[in-house]
């Protein structure tokens, strides 16, 4: 029995320690099929999300979806904290409990406590080992207790900035490309005289973000469950609507910069397709389509309104058709995994964007302030 607690506490304390590598240290995607931080979140998002939808309103769902991550991330640690502890504890037991203890106490219980005394470095004094192999644990475990601390403080602003970065490009898409972003904002709203170079910067940066938010997620998976500070803005609808629009300049739309968009699709799409990697989704398609005949050719007029012009006829549909097929499957199952919306092609009429909302200048039926959005938080 002990020789099977001793061989259980380490193969414990060596899962948890390359677990955290592997989530802290190692910057890049992780194959193994097993990991206890993926059955963690997946673990604990799907049961997340079945009691919002149960409990919550439709209006306070996105709130409380959106403290999942804040919330998981410190209950991970703490897992990884307690599977140390708990790991350490089973190998002093398994050696016969080493310790002494003021009141004279022993088994695992007391091990327990002396295992987590140490590896948070109390120093209590109340119990002490008293043979040197019980010496070198609570030497190896001190050490992992100071190094686990570094780790978390190292990770967490790291995660920060990570989040911080993601977020700006967000916001700024907001005046380019509307509420949520669609690709039919984005290209009227840079129909005007130097909008075709605007428009080439703008892809040029977003080809960027692309690969920055890929490395970015790789690096902190738990990224992918922060949400954004306004409902109709998301990191998978930001990507959907620079992928809407390449798609829109590569299958024919005229005058446009279609190598730049060929080079921030090809990477946006690399993002997205290792996202469905990363977290395990499977590509499928919808069953309603995004874009129907009717709203493509309603997408037509409105860019020939703004002074584009897009080819027709059957090849330039299908070459269209072509490149959703590239990548709605896997941005669908994101979608669903997340429970995230994606943004349509053509704008809703009457929509404002969220730098033009009034959220203090809107009375409610008390005649008092109605505020939304980002107003709500305070």
């Amino acid at each position: 029995m002990k020789i099977v607690a001793t061989l259980f506490g380490i193969v414990l304390v060596l899962l948890v320690l390359w677990e955290g590598f592997e989530t802290i240290i190692l910057p890049r995607r992780v194959t193994r099929r097993f990991r206890l931080t993926r059955f963690f979140f997946r673990g604990t998002w799907r049961p997340w999300v079945k009691m919002v939808k149960a409990l919550a309103s439709a209006k306070q769902r996105e709130s409380w979806l959106s403290y999942f991550g804040p919330l998981a991330l410190p209950v991970l640690l703490g897992v990884w904290a307690g599977g140390l502890i708990i790991g350490f504890a089973l190998i002093h037991w398994s050696l016969g409990s080493a310790i002494l203890s003021m009141e004279g106490r022993t088994g695992f219980l007391t091990d327990l406590y002396f295992s987590g005394t140490t590896f948070f470095t109390l120093g209590l004094g109340d119990v002490l080992p008293r043979d040197s192999l019980a010496r070198l644990l609570v030497v190896v475990e001190s050490g992992m207790g100071f190094a686990f601390l570094a780790m978390v403080i190292g990770y967490l602003p790291a995660l920060n900035q990570s989040f911080a970065r993601r977020e700006v490009s967000i916001s700024l898409l907001d005046a380019r490309a509307g509420s949520p972003p669609t690709a039919s904002e984005m290209l009227r709203r840079h129909s005007h005289e130097r909008g075709k170079e605007a428009l080439q910067l703008l892809l040029h940066e977003w080809e960027r973000w692309s690969a920055e938010l890929l490395e970015g997620h790789l690096s902190y998976p738990v990224l992918a469950y922060f949400r954004s500070q306004h409902e109709n803005q998301s990191w998978l609808s930001a990507l959907t609507a620079i992928l809407d629009t390449c798609a829109l300049i590569m299958a024919g739309l005229e005058g446009a910069c279609a190598r730049q968009a060929e080079l921030t699709f090809a990477m946006t799409r690399h993002a997205v397709v290792d996202l469905t990697l990363i977290f395990r989704t499977s590509p499928h398609e919808s069953r309603n389509d995004r874009l129907p005949p009717e709203k493509l050719m309603e997408l037509r007029l409105l860019l020939t309104a703004s002074g584009m012009m897009s080819r027709e006829g059957d090849a330039v549909d299908q070459r269209l058709g072509d490149l959703r097929q590239m990548y709605e499957p896997y941005i669908h199952a994101l979608g669903e995994y997340f429970q995230l919306g994606l943004p349509p092609w053509i704008a809703e009429e009457g929509w404002v964007d969220n730098w033009q909302g009034r959220y203090w200048e809107q009375p409610d039926k008390e005649g008092k302030s109605a505020g939304k959005g980002a107003g709500d938080h305070f």
